[in-house]
C-alpha cells in the first residue's frame, strides 16, 4: 500500500470497487451467523455464564467473537495456519514487511522477544537512554549488556530529542561484541530521528537495525507523515497499532524487513514463548480489521481528516498568548498529529488537573513542563475546537500553581552509571531500603512509570541523589544487598 494519499478520481473508483479483505473478521463473522455447540473454552460460553452487569455493558456480540485460535475454522497463532496467518501476510504487504507478527501483549510482547531473539549473554547491544521499560526485559532475559546511546536533550522542553548515527557509528567503532542497535523512534512526544542515516551506518558494520516505531503506525499511509523505518532499511520494526492505528488495546505488530538481517524463525519461536497459549481472537481481529481500516478509502479520507485537524489545532494554538507548542527544530524534525503544549506559569501536572476538572479533557500524559494531545483518527473537528477555546480561557484565566513546591520530576533525563550488568542486579540478593538511605547503593529493580514507560533506575544503576526528585511516589527502593 502506498503512502500517498487517494487523489485521483481514477483511484477513488478503484478503491470504491475493490473490498479490502479483512479474514480473521470475516471468519469471526461467520462463526457467530453459524454457531457450533461448544465444548471448549472459554468457558462463559458465548456469554452464558457472565455477570449480568458485565454483559449489559459490553454487550452479548462482543462476548459471541470472546474466542481463542484452533476453533471455528479460525486457524492458529502459531504457527500461523488459516484466516490468522492470511491476516498476517496482509498486514506485512500493507506496511512493506516480508514477515509480521500478530503481538497479543502489546509491543512489550514484540520487544522481548526480539531480546531473546536476536541477543545473547554478553553481548554488546547499542540502545537509547529513553528507551521503553521492555526493551530492558529482553536484555534481561537474554543477559546481553547495553551500551547507553543519550539522544540529544531538548532543554526548554526537558525532554529526549533525536539520535545522532555519528554517536552510533562511534560506539561501533569502539566496540567489536555489538550485536544489535536497538532505537526508538519517534519520541513520546513526537520527535523524529533520521533513520536512514542511522541505518546506513548500522549496514556499514554489518549490525541489525531495530526500530521501536511504536507511535508510528500510521507513516506508512499518508504522505503528509514521516517516512516509516521499514523503508529506510530497518531489520524489524515495532507498531503499537492500539496506540494510534484504530486496534484494540494491547494488540499491536511486529514487522521483519524484506532482506533483513535478522531470523525471522527466531523471532517467532521467541513469540511462541511469550504469548499465551489461547490468544484473544477478538484482539487478533482488531489488528485486522485496524489494518483493513488504513487501507481503505473511508479509512484513507479519515487519516487524512485527523492530520488536518492536528494542522488546525496547532494554528489556534499559535495565537494563544502564553502557550507554547514543541515544532520541528534543526536536527530533528516532529509528527504533526503529536502536540507538546506548556504555558506561562502553569506545570505540564496543573494545566493537566485544570483541563480535567474544569473542562473535563484528558490529555494523553503530563510532564513537569507539558502536556502531550494526541490528535487521533477518531477525534472530530469539534473536538479540537473545544480543546482550543478552554486552553484560550486558561491562558486568560488566573490559575495558580504550587507544584513547584513539590520538587517532583516526571521525564528521566539522567545518564545512567551503570556499575552491575542488568541481569546480575536483578537477579543478585536484594534488600529493601528507605529511599533516603539508598543513595550511593545499587539498584536491583527496574522503576519506569508509564505513561511513557522510560525507566528511572536500571537494575545495576548508582543510586543518586539526582533521582530523587523522579521518585517522589516511592517511600522506598530494592537494592542489591
Amino acid at each position: 500500500m502506498s503512502r500517498t494519499s487517494i487523489k485521483t478520481n481514477k483511484e477513488l473508483k478503484i478503491n470504491e470497487v475493490v473490498k479490502v479483505k479483512a479474514p480473521i473478521v470475516e471468519a469471526l463473522k461467520n462463526s457467530v451467523e453459524y454457531p457450533s455447540y461448544q465444548f471448549h473454552i472459554p468457558g462463559h460460553t458465548k456469554g452464558r455464564a457472565i455477570f449480568s452487569d458485565f454483559k449489559k455493558l459490553i454487550g452479548e456480540k462482543a462476548l459471541n467473537v470472546d474466542t481463542t485460535d484452533e476453533f471455528d475454522n479460525l486457524g492458529t497463532l502459531h504457527p500461523a495456519t488459516g484466516p490468522i496467518g492470511e491476516a498476517q501476510e496482509l498486514a506485512a504487504q500493507a506496511f512493506g514487511a516480508s514477515k509480521t507478527f500478530f503481538l497479543l501483549n502489546g509491543s512489550t510482547a514484540g520487544n522481548m522477544a526480539i531480546g531473546m531473539a536476536c541477543t545473547k549473554a554478553g553481548q554488546k547491544v547499542i540502545i537509547n537512554r529513553n528507551c521503553h521499560r521492555s526493551a530492558l526485559t529482553g536484555l534481561m532475559i537474554s543477559g546481553a549488556e547495553p551500551i547507553w546511546i543519550c539522544p540529544n536533550r531538548i532543554e526548554d522542553w526537558s525532554i529526549w530529542g533525536n539520535l545522532d548515527a555519528q554517536v552510533i557509528e562511534k560506539h561501533l567503532q569502539e566496540n567489536n561484541n555489538v550485536g544489535l542497535v536497538w532505537i526508538t523512534n519517534p519520541t513520546y512526544e513526537g520527535v523524529v530521528s533520521d533513520i536512514k542515516s542511522i541505518s546506513k551506518v548500522c549496514k556499514k558494520y554489518g549490525v541489525p537495525l531495530v526500530v521501536d516505531e511504536a507511535h508510528g503506525c500510521l507513516w506508512n499511509f499518508n504522505k503528509h507523515l514521516p517516512e516509516t523505518a521499514l523503508k529506510l532499511g530497518a531489520d524489524a520494526v515495532l507498531h503499537s497499532l492500539h496506540k494510534t492505528g484504530g486496534s484494540m488495546s494491547q494488540s499491536s505488530m511486529l514487522h521483519i524487513a524484506k532482506e533483513s538481517l535478522i531470523n525471522a524463525d527466531a523471532v517467532e519461536k521467541a513469540l511462541k514463548m511469550l504469548h499465551t497459549t489461547s490468544p484473544s481472537l477478538m484482539l487478533l481481529a482488531s489488528l485486522d480489521a485496524a489494518r483493513a481500516n488504513l487501507q481503505s478509502r473511508s479509512g484513507q479520507a479519515l487519516l487524512e481528516r485527523t492530520i488536518e485537524n492536528a494542522k488546525y489545532l496547532r494554528k489556534r494554538l499559535d495565537k494563544i498568548e502564553g502557550l507554547h507548542q514543541l515544532k520541528a527544530d534543526f536536527g530533528y524534525k516532529t509528527d504533526v498529529t503529536k502536540i507538546f503544549i506548556k504555558m506561562d506559569g502553569l506545570s505540564g501536572k496543573r494545566l493537566e488537573s485544570i483541563l480535567e476538572i474544569d473542562f473535563n479533557i484528558e490529555v494523553e500524559s503530563a510532564s513537569d513542563i507539558g502536556v502531550l494531545l494526541l490528535c487521533n483518527l477518531g477525534n472530530k473537528r469539534s473536538d479540537f475546537a473545544y480543546l482550543a477555546d478552554c486552553l484560550e480561557k486558561i491562558s486568560k484565566s488566573e490559575y495558580k500553581d504550587i507544584y513547584y513546591l513539590e520538587k517532583r520530576k516526571h521525564m528521566p533525563m539522567l545518564e545512567p552509571i551503570i556499575r552491575m550488568s542488568l541481569r546480575e542486579a536483578y537477579y543478585a540478593e536484594k534488600e529493601v531500603i528507605a529511599k533516603e538511605n539508598a543513595i550511593g547503593r545499587i539498584s536491583a529493580e527496574l522503576v519506569a512509570e508509564c505513561p511513557p514507560g522510560i525507566s528511572i533506575l536500571l537494575p545495576g544503576e548508582l543510586i543518586t541523589e539526582a533521582h530523587l526528585p523522579y521518585l517522589n511516589d516511592y517511600k522506598t527502593l530494592e537494592v542489591v544487598k
